[in-house]
């Protein structure tokens, strides 16, 4: 471990230039104590480190040293693909394997591409949650990734939708994706492939069984598939409503993208008002109606009638509600 960090911060001081012992601390996660003995045991084994007191000081390396000491270890190579995603190597537990490998790389490039990778780094960050939406809470995320890394089956709690809702499954994991801030866990269970959202896990064990992971197996492809499933699964409805211009315009900020995107693939010709009817694919009436209200007088539902029906209930209660003033009297 020891060995690790000293080449880590022999990396930093190589990459960065000058670096004080509190900057090296918070960058290796270490106290300030810790660094001054490994900046003592570099000196000891010869590298040629210069330190200077007071405020403006700092550790930095002499006569443009450098050391070709940037072997990837298998863990830093394995985490290189999580290097633009901070907060996905934080919740795989791989923050530090990512910030080892990404100091080898760096130190292994020539200064001029160095200084590009560097400037990259600081003008471009990816966020992977949607607006209005928190990353979920997965304490069993490590366990779920090592399972999936060395192919051994798990156990686990999982609260689901239906009736009952806590289950006890024994899977196969075969990969895990990241979307809009939330982990899922792809996975056979009664050979079929399932998918399992890692933050309802709230129980898991890994088991010492082990499994074949088929070699044509294609995560990427399997989750554009089963997102494309899952949209069809669950807009088999059908709704006709009428739009205004602005309605038009607002689309692609207020419904879901596939919803809008229907919409706007429907739309004909506009009648005198410039307004325009469509056919768009809805789940219940319960779940569209929220996404209808989003529109307000910009929007009327012609069909289904029960759908028309439920919202123009839903308009006279709140009608209803406002016209009664403050006191609710």
């Amino acid at each position: 471990m020891r060995a690790s960090r000293l080449v880590s911060a022999l990396m930093l001081l190589q990459t960065r230039g000058r670096m004080t012992a509190h900057e090296l601390a918070d960058v290796l996660e270490v106290s300030v104590r810790t660094v001054y003995r490994d900046m003592e045991a570099l000196g000891a084994a010869g590298v040629p480190l210069y330190g200077e007191a007071g405020h403006d000081g700092g550790y930095q390396l002499l006569g443009g040293y450098r050391t070709r000491l940037t072997g990837l270890t298998s863990g830093e190579a394995e985490s290189l693909f999580l290097t633009g995603l901070p907060a996905a190597a934080t919740d795989l537990g791989l923050s530090a394997v990512v910030t080892a490998a990404q100091l080898k790389l760096m130190a292994a490039l020539p200064e001029e591409l160095r200084d590009r990778a560097g400037r990259i780094a600081q003008r471009f960050h990816l966020d992977a949650p949607s607006w209005y939406g928190d990353r979920d809470h997965t304490p069993h995320l490590t366990f779920v990734a090592d399972a999936v890394w060395n192919q051994r089956t798990l156990r686990m709690r999982y609260v689901r939708w239906a009736e009952p809702r806590e289950v006890d499954r024994t899977v196969q994991p075969f990969g895990l994706v990241l979307k809009a801030g939330r982990w899922y866990l792809v996975a056979r269970h009664s050979e079929q492939l399932r998918t399992y959202r890692v933050s309802r896990i709230v129980r898991v064990e890994v088991l010492d069984e082990t499994f074949d992971r088929p070699d044509d197996f294609d995560l990427v492809g399997h989750w554009q598939g089963y997102l494309a499933q899952f949209d069809a699964r669950r807009h088999q409805g059908e709704a006709t409503v009428r739009l205004s211009p602005h309605a038009l315009e607002r689309l692609p900020y207020l419904w879901e993208p596939a919803l809008a995107q229907a919409a706007r693939q429907a739309a004909g010709a506009p009648d005198e008002h410039g307004w325009v009817q469509v056919t768009i694919p809805i789940e219940s009436t319960e779940q569209t109606i929220p996404e209808l209200l989003r529109l307000g007088a910009d929007l009327e539902v012609l069909g289904p009638p029960a759908l028309r029906e439920r919202l123009t209930r839903t308009a006279n209660e709140m009608a209803d509600l406002y016209g009664r003033g403050r006191s609710g009297a």
